[in-house]
């Protein structure tokens, strides 16, 4: 059985419930946090597969989230959203910078399987010997 990918989801409450329903329905596990704070609380290295937070936070300026997160693990993707996308969000080391509202839910989710898949990176092939075996 494969390991369900989590992704931390930082947001306000209405959001979160939302983004919580969509993703666990697609067979991901969620954590939620309300603030940046309460987020890097959460993060853990190795444990979380992915970010998706506001860009605008009550307790921190934009961007920040993703600057903590990348220092402490570069690989983790990061997808933000924005009510509006300004040249400071666009400076934060996210890997993905989206208008709130302006991307369906089916689109952000594909962006979300896809950077999860670019972070796993290529299936590798199978050596001679394990793939004759798997042809019996």
């Amino acid at each position: 059985m494969t390991h369900k990918k989590t992704i931390l989801c930082v947001d306000d409450e209405h959001t979160l419930s939302i983004h919580r329903l969509m993703l666990e329905t697609r067979g991901y596990r969620v954590l939620t946090a309300l603030t940046s704070a309460a987020a890097l609380e959460l993060f853990e290295p190795g444990k979380v597969d992915l970010v998706l937070g506001s860009a605008e936070l009550p307790d921190a300026p934009s961007g920040n989230l993703a600057f903590h997160c990348k220092q402490l693990a570069p690989a983790v993707p990061v997808v933000l959203l924005s009510g509006q996308v300004h040249q400071f969000h666009t400076d934060a080391p996210a890997d993905l910078l989206l208008k709130r509202g302006a991307v369906p839910p089916a689109q952000l989710l594909e962006s979300i399987r896809l950077l999860l898949i670019k972070r796993r990176g290529p299936r590798r092939a199978l050596p001679p010997s394990a793939s004759r075996i798997a042809a019996s």
